[in-house]
């Protein structure tokens, strides 16, 4: 790990400043596993967005500074007066048959820690105390990890609620309205896979915690459980001092974490766990709650939404992801990304064509819904389309093409053969051959038609 560390520090540049993968950019990752280059650049902590401005192709999507305001507005208003209207609108869209939270009946623990280890530790902590409490409990702004790549990524919610039964929903508060009980679709499914993400780490910290056996279950499978905790307790005291020193030195990148937090805050306790100390409750919901304005207004909504899809889709996913020692060490030696940024910290003086022999190093798998999610698409799609690549025209003309990769040996499949000739055995030649055919028959009769190159 610490030659890791150090390789993606040397790719990143020994000036730049890491920069940490959100749950955003996760999601979209997990969408197009096959691009090494979004997994080793998200890893190695650097600024996609610079690089791109740097090539000349600069990002042109993102939110302005007005949604920005807007957002954090909404977002302070939800969380207004302790949480308590954010949990009395979750209650009411549970319809449980539950009582409904009282005055004063909603914690809110402190999850103020040095560093990103240090508020993973203090979150994990604090969500088990939330658990055996068996009380409501908002958590505004945890932070988790879950591993990408091989690779550690601190991931921050917008909020956390902790049921009286112990089972935890992930809370995702959102700009755009809820029309009627509505949303738009196209932005309900980005918010849900980006809470996939938030639940996939979750998840991780409630089995550390422990969760109640299924089918009856013994005791030795909750004692197992408590067993797991008791591994990361001897690095827990490590994690806290490293935290400390990367409060010091400044951010940490995502893919230079030390030791893992220590998920149930056994840092905190002396002696061994007993399963009987131990909590087994702890679960979390796979159906979070958005919240959008209503009707166009400043007031908040809320729904139900499952990600369950969404979360079996992320996970298997990451798990294809290719790890990133493995991407690192097959590089050119001496490659990197440091823009060499001048003493003001924004004017890149890498020559242009240096970055792109560092960013071309590196396999990519572009596709038209890249040009939503990474800073990198209009590059990768000036490149795709020079070299003439299929995958350029979208994932599913990709899919039907077969070993067709490129438009010179679409074309040539299609228009250098007649339909009448004999066949060749590829489904995809003769599809294509048939649609020339199609196409000249129609067009014969227009003397202006134009040919297909």
């Amino acid at each position: 790990m610490t030659g890791l560390r150090q390789r993606l520090a040397e790719l990143r540049g020994p000036a730049a400043v890491p920069h940490p993968m959100d749950a955003r950019a996760l999601a979209a990752l997990a969408a197009n596993p096959g691009c090494r280059r979004r997994a080793l650049l998200d890893g190695a902590g650097v600024d996609k967005g610079a690089l791109a401005s740097a090539l000349g192709a600069p990002a042109n999507f993102g939110q302005s500074q007005f949604a920005h305001q807007r957002g954090n507005s909404f977002e302070a208003r939800v969380k207004a007066d302790g949480g308590a209207d954010l949990v009395r609108l979750l209650h009411e869209r549970l319809r449980d048959g539950s009582e409904p939270p009282g005055p004063g009946a909603v914690a809110t623990p402190d999850l103020t820690a040095p560093g990103p280890q240090g508020r993973t530790a203090r979150t994990a902590l604090a969500l088990r105390e939330a658990t055996e409490a068996g009380r409501w409990a908002l958590l505004d702004h945890p932070m988790v990890s879950l591993d990408v790549a091989g690779s550690p990524a601190f991931l921050e919610p917008d909020a956390v609620v902790v049921h009286p039964d112990g089972s935890w929903t992930v809370v995702e508060i959102k700009s755009f309205p809820m029309v009627d009980g509505s949303a738009d679709p196209a932005k309900v499914g980005a918010a849900a896979r980006q809470s996939a993400v938030y639940t996939l780490a979750l998840e991780r910290v409630a089995s550390m915690i422990g969760r109640p056996p299924e089918g009856g279950g013994d005791t030795a499978d909750a004692a197992d459980a408590v067993d797991a905790v008791d591994v990361e307790t001897a690095s827990a005291a490590k994690t806290a001092e490293a935290a400390g020193a990367a409060e010091t030195a400044g951010p940490v990148a995502p893919a230079e974490a030390a030791a893992p937090a220590d998920p149930a805050g056994t840092a905190a306790r002396e002696g061994p766990v007993t399963p009987a100390e131990a909590p087994l409750r702890a679960r979390v919901r796979h159906h979070v709650l958005l919240v959008c304005p209503k009707d166009f207004s400043n007031l908040p909504t809320a729904e139900m939404v499952d990600v369950r899809k969404q979360l079996a889709v992320t996970r298997r996913q990451l798990d294809r992801l290719t790890r990133i020692e493995e991407i690192a060490a097959a590089l050119p030696g001496g490659t990197t990304f440091d823009l060499r940024l001048t003493d003001d910290g924004r004017t890149p003086t890498r020559p242009v064509e240096e970055l792109t022999a560092a960013v071309e190093a590196v396999d990519a798998a572009y596709a038209p819904e890249c040009l939503s999610t990474c800073e990198l698409a209009t590059h990768c799609r000036t490149r795709s389309r020079a070299a003439g690549r299929v995958e350029a025209l979208g994932r599913g003309v990709r899919g039907e093409l077969g070993g067709l990769t490129t438009m010179d040996a679409v074309l040539t499949a299609a228009m250098e053969h007649p339909a009448d000739e004999a066949p060749t055995g590829d489904p995809t030649v003769e599809a294509l051959r048939r649609a020339a055919a199609l196409r000249a028959e129609a067009l014969a009769s227009r003397s202006e038609a134009a040919a297909c190159r």
